[in-house]
């Protein structure tokens, strides 16, 4: 049977149970699922479906194991490693429509939502109740908690309130087999083996998400930020180090270099020095007490550092204004070039001034921009490697730049990526970041939750014969990276 076929088949059997507007087919319907926000590699899905229920996801999956036809998860398709790419033989299942807040219970500080809820959405409800949830990825505006547990998203609060792993109770979970699985617990803690922890950033590898129990915390009595200006970005990584050597763990510490500065205060307007080679954000929260003594702290840190300029928000106002401009790095770089290309890799922060100036040294090499902006509280880097996809060659050799970084995480003792995941982008570097024994625990791992491998095949774990064309498991030099898959 051929794709066409194969697809009025499938369109047959699952409109059995769904509704004709929830199964997509018609070329113009499927296409604007055809990437995520890695949009460098394009592939049309065979069929979308959008349910609107727990049960009605349970029963595509019971379809396409019977019929042996992959599925890939998409949430709200903000993902930034190609984890939702569809498959071309396969199902991309929506998780959009189930989108309810099921429950709040304030005396608890938990909330029950379903998966395509909006991580802002869940914050917003819990307003009146004086609590928020913590986690805050740049995309909060539109990222589902769906994708959030499926990625362990952070955000710039993570380095003091923890990742999507560190927020969540529960989860409601489907096999590929339509089996539905209660992860977690209500309580601190669940019996047996962890498996709370495996599924949040398993990609949508070994489940689909139904339901999530997250956790909420009560709204700080004050929060301020400093504002810090260096000359040197090497003092600002330093600045970094010294402030959390000090015994401070702010809610947040951001940095960003002079060239998103430049992009940032253009777009938003938040106050920033355009003139500095970097500046520092680190927000302090708590009782009034506590945050006067620990801004107190900072402030001075961050002069003996080398600053220089430092400035505290006057008012939440200001505070959300230094804020507002660091979670628009991203469209601002989409400002000042055609096309940019977002790396996630993380470092142990007294690293951090020596990766940094390894990654000048590469824009200098391939002659390519790179914007700088990361949590640099914990090491996670996101450097936005600017580009053109109409000069012929520049995507391969930003590719091959943003390799470069990764593989310098690794050898500076970090890892491939923070919280965007693995997806297809960084398959390859999976071959130098694990051995080959580990990558077949892996697949272990997978096969004992999804056999046939039929939900997100190949992402996020390469194959040992993959690693070995690479060479030796280690990345590939100025091969193109996915020749099978269709350009932008």
């Amino acid at each position: 049977m051929n794709r066409m076929n194969d697809a009025l088949e499938l369109v047959k059997k699952l409109r059995t149970f769904l509704p004709a507007e929830s199964v997509l087919h018609e070329t113009e319907d499927v296409r604007p699922y055809e990437c995520d926000g890695l949009s460098a590699y394009r592939q049309t899905p065979m069929i979308v479906v959008l349910p609107r229920t727990e049960d009605e996801v349970a029963g595509i999956l019971k379809v396409c194991h019977a019929l042996k036809i992959p599925v890939v998860a998409r949430g709200a398709g903000t993902g930034l490693s190609g984890g939702a790419l569809p498959h071309p033989q396969g199902v991309l299942l929506s998780l959009a429509k189930l989108k309810s807040i099921l429950e709040i219970d304030a005396a608890a500080r938990t909330a029950r939502v379903q998966p395509g809820v909006r991580n802002l959405a869940i914050s917003e409800a819990a307003v009146p109740y004086g609590l928020y949830y913590a986690p805050d990825p740049s995309s909060q505006i539109a990222c589902s908690i769906g994708g959030n547990v499926a990625e362990n998203s952070g955000g710039v609060h993570c380095l003091k309130y923890g990742l999507t792993v560190h927020n969540i109770l529960k989860l409601r979970v489907l096999t590929i087999e339509g089996e539905l699985l209660e992860i977690g617990a209500d309580g601190l803690d669940a019996p047996g083996y962890d498996l709370l922890a495996l599924m949040t950033g398993s990609e949508g590898m070994l489940g689909i998400v139904t339901e999530v129990t997250v956790k909420l915390i009560p709204r700080p009595q004050k929060a301020q930020v400093v504002l810090a200006a260096f000359d040197d970005i090497r003092d600002a990584g330093n600045a970094v180090a010294n402030v959390i050597g000090a015994g401070i763990i702010p809610a947040g510490m951001e940095m960003m270099d002079k060239i998103t500065t430049g992009a940032v205060e253009e777009y938003v307007h938040a106050g920033y020095n355009v003139e500095a080679a970097a500046i520092l954000l680190c927000e302090s929260d708590g009782a009034e007490e506590e945050v006067a003594e620990e801004i107190g702290r900072i402030n001075e840190i961050m002069r003996q550092s080398g600053a220089t300029e430092v400035r505290t928000s006057r008012d939440e106002a200001e505070r959300i204004r230094f804020w507002a401009g660091r979670k628009a790095a991203f469209p601002a770089a989409g400002r000042v070039s055609p096309d940019y290309y977002c790396m996630d890799g993380t470092i142990p922060r007294k690293n951090l001034a020596s990766v940094l100036a390894g990654i000048e040294a590469l824009s200098a090499e391939y002659g390519l921009r790179c914007m700088n902006v990361f949590h640099a509280g914990d090491g996670n880097l996101h450097p936005l490697i600017l580009y053109d996809v109409n000069r012929p060659g520049e995507l391969e050799l930003t590719e091959e730049f943003g390799a470069k970084i990764l593989m310098m995480c690794i050898e500076a003792g970090g890892t491939i990526t923070g919280e965007h995941g693995v997806g297809i982008e960084k398959i390859n570097q999976m071959c130098s970041q694990f051995k080959a024994g580990e990558l077949e625990m892996f697949h272990a791992v997978k096969a004992a939750f999804d056999p046939e491998s039929l939900l997100n095949p190949g992402k996020a774990i390469p194959t040992l014969r993959r690693c070995a064309e690479q060479g030796a498991m280690h990345v590939h030099r100025g091969k193109e990276k996915f020749p099978e898959l269709p350009r932008f």
